[in-house]
């Protein structure tokens, strides 16, 4: 049986702020609704292994998650951070640091890692997918365009792979493309299936 054919017994709900997010999980065909928005104090330990952060960062969103999960419920977290080197880049706060991060993201290799939370009242299961994306030498004039054309404040590592930057920019990629745009949505239905194979009878 096919993994969205399983998930009808299950009210999927998607707790994320990301509009691509929640485009990759419907082009996967698995149906969802939309949690509503909660607030979730996204701060980590300062000693936390960068590799650690995304996934520290999910299980701390589903734990925020307000309401008490019902039997047929299935919560998705999820949490996108850009590595280089051994520091986590976050949003810019403004167009001037969107252009600084750019910057050191021109010519050299970078990880993007995410971690998924999924949760039932029942069980719980955290993991972590990463991709290693390389940049080509951008020009001054590639990050200005960039930055005053697109919307790099909302992105983690100031960039959107499926927008403009991403095919002028971007050399190689060795990892999932989409694990890059914030849901590694091969790996994502890996453990779905694995996840709900092991729930108690009652959710089948």
């Amino acid at each position: 049986m096919l993994l969205h054919n399983k998930l009808r017994e299950f009210d999927v709900v998607l707790a994320s702020a990301s509009p691509r997010r929640r485009e990759l999980l419907r082009a996967a065909g698995i149906e969802y609704r939309l949690a509503s928005k909660f607030e979730c104090d996204e701060s980590y330990p300062a000693t936390l292994p960068c590799q650690e952060v995304a996934p520290y960062l999910s299980k701390l969103k589903s734990h925020a998650y307000p309401e008490q999960l019902r039997y047929n419920e299935l919560l998705i977290t999820a949490d996108t951070v850009v590595v280089l080197g051994n520091e986590v880049l976050g949003k810019p706060k403004d167009a001037a640091e969107a252009r600084e991060i750019l910057g050191r993201l021109s010519g050299a290799e970078h990880s993007v890692i995410t971690g998924v939370t999924l949760r039932t009242a029942e069980r719980e299961h955290t993991f972590a997918s990463r991709s290693t994306v390389r940049f080509a030498e951008l020009s001054r004039e590639q990050i200005d365009y960039y930055v005053d054309n697109y919307s790099p404040m909302d992105k983690a590592g100031a960039y959107g792979i499926q927008e403009w930057i991403g095919y002028v920019g971007i050399e190689s990629i060795n990892g999932s493309f989409y694990n890059v745009m914030g849901l590694p949505v091969q790996r994502l239905c890996r453990e779905l299936e694995a996840f709900i194979e092991q729930l108690p009878s009652c959710y089948m």
